[in-house]
This record gives structure tokens, sequence and C-alpha cells, in this order.
């Protein structure tokens, strides 16, 4: 097993760039890491150059890794090369509660077995469809006007206990340093009301993935999410950005959302996020 430099880093991130869509999430932490955007995870892989598993996970050596919760990247073309760097090398802590986000569901089964050899608990968090945006031409994007469009911006600092508190997954201290890290370091888009306040928001995860979308009450039904979908996928392709999103299997109305606007899913893939020492 090995940990990744700054230099093999740039490398795996093209090899997951083959991978695509399965390596999404990874290759999501690879392309801000190479781009400097700050991180508390660091990268193993079970050999290289020619890696079969790449894992990240929290990077013991930084500070900032407990304000967020303790979470684990992987991506693997090969379950025996899988099964073995979890058995036989240190590739995760099993010792304190952390989630795998992201994995391929068909490795489900093995991360079971691993973790019940080692008496530790597991249970599904959530499931997800994965879609994604290969390129502008295959979105679909809404007609705006220019009123509209003079109220798109991005998200501040000063909006950040605004989004912890609408986010579901949010609401807690660890919630709001979370937000806070996305919207200091990562793109986000929003639509201000006549006083300058967001009423309706996107952001892109430190994974690369669009999320956090959210309309307040009283503005929904006039079609925002459409617009700021659009107009975050526009500015990342502009920059070679991944552009993916994943959607929870009970949220029909946002994979609708998604699927009108020309994302693209992988019936084959199915991400899975799964809890450990709960």
């Amino acid at each position: 097993m090995k940990v990744l430099n700054r230099e093999e880093l740039r490398v795996a991130e093209g090899v997951l760039l083959q991978h695509l869509p399965k390596s999404y999430k990874v290759y999501g932490i690879l392309y801000g890491m190479n781009r400097n955007k700050p991180t508390t995870l660091e990268v193993v892989v079970d050999s290289w150059p020619d890696f079969k598993v790449i894992i990240c996970r929290p990077d013991p050596k930084n500070k900032f890794a407990l304000e967020f919760m303790k979470s684990v990247i992987c991506f693997s073309t090969d379950e025996q090369v899988l099964r073995k760097i979890l058995t036989e090398e240190n590739a995760i802590d099993w010792s304190t509660y952390f989630i795998i986000g992201g994995l391929d569901n068909s490795h489900t089964p093995l991360l079971k077995e691993v973790s019940s050899d080692r008496e530790v608990n597991s249970r599904y968090h959530t499931m997800v469809r994965l879609l994604y945006l290969p390129e502008v031409s295959c979105l679909h994007s809404p007609a705006t006007d220019s009123e509209l469009e003079s109220r798109i911006s991005s998200l501040k600092p000063s909006h950040v206990s605004l989004v912890n508190q609408t986010w579901k997954f949010g609401g807690n201290q660890q919630g709001y340093n979370y937000i806070r890290h996305l919207i200091s370091n990562f793109p986000s888009c929003c639509i201000m009301d006549e006083h300058g306040q967001p009423v309706s928001w996107i952001m892109v995860y430190d994974y690369g993935a669009l999320g956090v979308l959210y309309t307040l009450p009283e503005h929904r039904g006039k079609g925002y999410a459409k617009v700021l979908i659009s107009t975050l996928a526009k500015n990342l392709l502009a920059e070679r950005h991944p552009v993916y999103c994943c959607i929870e299997e009970d949220n029909s109305l946002s994979y609708k959302l998604f699927k009108n606007l020309g994302f693209i899913e992988d019936p084959s893939y199915r991400p899975v996020w799964l809890e450990f020492n709960f």
C-alpha cells in the first residue's frame, strides 16, 4: 500500500478519468486536491503505478479532520485486491465511527463481511442514483430573462447559517463547519431576492458533485432549481470540472429534474453510503 504524493495524485486523476462514471467520486476528490482545494484526506493505493484500488481516507496528520464527519471514499476494479487491502493492510481505521460514501453497491457484501469479521457493526445509510453531464451539448438549459439573470450570484460566508439550517444533513455544528468549508472553497450558485438574500441555491461538494440544492418554500414553483443547475453546470464544464450528482433513491422529483436537464445515468452502477461503528 502506498500514500500518493502530489505528482502521483495528478497521474491518478488521469487514470480515474478512464473509469467514469464509476470513479466519479474519487475522481472529484483528486480533481479538487490537484487544484489546491483544501482537504483533510490522504489518498492510498494498493500498488503504483498500476493500481486496482484507490482509497481517500482522513489524514491523521491534518488537525482539521475532526471538524468533519469521518468519511472514506473508495474505487476498485478488482474485488480480490480490495479484500486484501481491507483485511491485510491498514487501509481503514475500523476503531471509530466512519462512513464510506459512493461505494459501488456490488462491493457491499464484501464490506459487510469484513466489518463483521472485525466485530464492527454496519448499516446502509443511503443508496443513490448517480447522474452526470459529460458535455455542455447534453444540457437542456431553461430560458431565463435579464431580471432573473441579474439576481444570480454565489453564496457567501454570511449565508452559512441559513444553508446549514435548511440542509437535510445539517442543523448542527458539524454541518455548519462543513457548509462553511464548501462555501469558502468550492463553487456555488444562488438566486437573490430584492434584499440581496439567497432564496434558492446549489453547491459543489468537496468530492465534486452538485448538491445541497434547496429553494425556500415561499419561492418554489418558479423554475429556480433548473436555472441554478444549468448555470452552475455550464460554469463547471467551462473549467473541465466534473459535473455529476447523487440522487437518493426515493427522491423522484430531483431525479426527474436532473434527467429532464439532460443528465445521464449508468443503470449498471449504483453507489451506496455505509455507516460503521454507529
